[in-house]
């Protein structure tokens, strides 16, 4: 049965999926926020926001469970250099998703994704 199979980007394997999902987070960690399509975003956003739930508390664990989702050791070690000390009062919500409009070649929707 496919019971709660659905994605939201259908078309695509699952490894396409994770990486494209680590390759998001990591540009979202370096640059602090990244133009993409809306469908990416709402892809990307409630993942990072575990991530950073993660990385508040930094904890050998932790670090490792950030490790296996970004697979760059740079990206993680950024993370959690700025993570606890942005996100200390704040229980959700780091993300923030601003739409931007059709993009010219294609028409597919843009949204911009960045760190609040």
């Amino acid at each position: 049965m496919r019971h709660r199979k659905h994605k939201r980007m259908p078309g695509t394997s699952a490894e396409h999926r994770k990486a494209l999902l680590r390759n998001q987070m990591i540009a979202l960690i370096q640059h602090r926020r990244i133009q993409t399509t809306l469908a990416k975003a709402k892809i990307v956003q409630p993942e990072f926001d575990r991530l950073i739930a993660l990385a508040r508390e930094d904890t050998p664990h932790n670090r490792r469970m950030a490790l296996s989702r970004l697979a760059s050791k740079e990206a993680m070690r950024k993370l959690f250099s700025f993570a606890p000390q942005q996100y200390e009062g704040r229980t959700g919500g780091f993300t923030r998703i601003t739409r931007l409009g059709p993009r010219k070649g294609d028409a597919a929707e843009m949204a911009l994704i960045e760190l609040v």
